[in-house]
């Protein structure tokens, strides 16, 4: 465990799950470094706010904060900053996103995923970090109908070039704990929703075009389901994560050797048909959706459900925001920032 002496240093904190965790360990009274490239894959408005309300947060409480405009693929400039602040943990969130995206720009998501992603073990490395906890996703599962999806299971079919590159992260992760003793953490984040979230996805794009009366794109004839989790549970679950420190043990992942390397599922352990979700979105904002039924689109797949026993045995992780609950918080948010 650590105390709130421990520098924590946290890349992609203009990011949906990075601002709201950046914010939980400042909380917890932790001095948190922040870096991220603010880049324009999605609204540079809505990225330069989450680091408003962080600032926000900061000043009204007195806390220790400071935030470094800096891309993980740029080694140099972050060297520099591991050099002068040397962190005890490192939270890798920055990466590029999006499984669509992957599809129109792979080269984007190489750099990022890849090439940014070495760097942090790198540095890691270098500055003997004491724990590094890093974003896989629930998308390296694939098209495997072996629900819920358990972290034992294969998964080594991605459909996605995305999936491809967590998948790679996972593996780049355990060689580098294994090799220099590292101990790490990889998070397979099931479809994240809430306040603050990113507007690529499925609940804030379905929200905008509910508020504008545009149709909605509904997949697979709607034959679609996600396991929805909260941020505040994210957020909680990354952190409880984030200050235990795995011992050298058997990892999660069966084909893997004795290494300080864990890896866990962590999302709400109950899939919601996306029509389900449309139905409770419609019932908040009170507006009836426009439906446009369309084809299954390429690298996406038809559901995602979350095994999370191992999430409980490690840190007692139990999600305590009900789906009616967060989708209320979600559009209370969406209504207060966009109208």
């Amino acid at each position: 465990m650590f105390n709130r002496k421990s520098i924590v240093l946290i890349t992609g904190c203009a990011g949906f799950i990075g601002s709201a965790l950046s914010k939980k360990f400042l909380k917890e009274g932790y001095k948190v470094v922040g870096i991220d490239n603010v880049n324009n894959y999605y609204d540079l408005d809505l990225k330069k706010d989450r680091l408003k309300d962080i600032s926000l947060f900061v000043s009204e409480n007195n806390l220790k904060w400071s935030f470094h405009e800096i891309s993980i693929e740029d080694k140099i400039s972050c060297q520099k900053l591991f050099s002068k602040i040397r962190p005890q943990i490192v939270i890798n969130l920055a990466a590029q996103a999006g499984v669509r995206y992957s599809i129109s720009n792979p080269t984007a998501y190489f750099k990022s995923n890849m090439n940014g992603f070495f760097n942090i073990l790198e540095l890691c490395r270098i500055y003997e970090v004491a724990h590094l906890v890093y974003a896989s996703s629930s998308s390296i599962y694939g098209s495997s109908l072996d629900y819920p999806f358990s972290e034992n299971q294969n998964s080594n079919q991605p459909k996605s070039f995305y999936a491809a590159t967590k998948k790679s992260n996972e593996m780049m992760a355990h060689a580098f704990s294994n090799i220099y003793k590292i101990p790490m953490t990889g998070l397979r984040y099931f479809t994240v929703y809430g306040p603050w979230g990113r507007p690529d996805m499925a609940p804030m794009i379905f929200a905008k075009n509910l508020i504008s009366k545009k149709p909605i794109s509904v997949f697979n004839n709607g034959e679609m389901s996600r396991d929805f989790t909260f941020i505040d549970d994210i957020v909680e679950g990354t952190y409880l994560c984030s200050i235990k420190i795995p011992s050298q043990e058997i990892c999660e992942i069966e084909a893997f050797e004795k290494a300080p390397h864990k890896i866990f599922n962590i999302g709400y352990g109950k899939p919601i048909n996306l029509l389900d979700f449309i139905n409770m979105l419609e019932n908040t904002f009170n507006i009836k959706a426009i439906k446009k039924y369309e084809p299954m689109q390429k690298g996406d797949v038809v559901k995602t459900y979350a095994n999370i026993n191992k999430l409980k045995d490690w840190i007692n992780f139990q999600p305590k925001v009900s789906i009616d609950e967060g989708i209320k918080n979600f559009a209370k948010w969406y209504l207060d920032y966009y109208t």
